[in-house]
């Protein structure tokens, strides 16, 4: 029983270690570079590393040269076998508002070793609230708006279901 006692508090030890001496800076930066090969940019004033994740304030977001969106905030949080990605206070540019609502304020993703294919999103905003998911493995999103102030706002994509609009796509 002591060895199995030695045992976990060793690998407690060893995953604690690597979450706090994560460079969580160079990881960002490597995923920022590879945006940049898809020509997506993202221009933050202010990066804040923590024990257990990453913070940015006031991200843009630009695509081929053209600002398309600016985050208020955008927090990233992991445990290694657990990410938790928020984005607070998201605004989409006037030349999208046909496509996606202007004004979201708050997206979470969030990914876990249970379902390495999958992510979760859920969402809140003038189209009140959405639950989804992102099958990386069949390539699909699928998204649930269960409040009905969501048609107007995407026009015909959303498909009605009993419990509310549904919207489906691949990739």
């Amino acid at each position: 029983m002591q060895m199995v006692k030695k045992f976990l508090l060793v690998v407690a030890i060893v995953w604690f270690a690597v979450l706090a001496f994560m460079p969580k800076l160079e990881l960002y930066y490597t995923a920022e570079e590879a945006l940049a090969k898809q020509d997506i940019v993202l221009n933050e004033e202010k990066i804040s590393e923590s024990l257990f994740g990453l913070n940015l304030e006031k991200v843009s977001v630009f695509v081929k040269g053209i600002k398309i969106a600016s985050i208020e905030e955008l927090d990233v949080f992991t445990l290694l076998f657990y990410t938790h990605i928020e984005l607070k206070d998201l605004h989409i540019d006037d030349s999208l508002k046909q496509m996606v609502p202007q004004e979201i304020k708050q997206i979470t993703l969030s990914h876990s070793v249970v379902a390495p294919t999958e992510l979760s999103l859920q969402a809140q905003g003038a189209f009140g609230a959405m639950r989804g998911q992102v099958s990386l493995l069949e390539r699909k999103v699928y998204l649930d708006f269960n409040e009905s102030k969501a048609s107007p706002l995407f026009g015909s994509p959303l498909k009605k279901t009993e419990k509310g609009w549904v919207y489906e796509t691949s990739f």
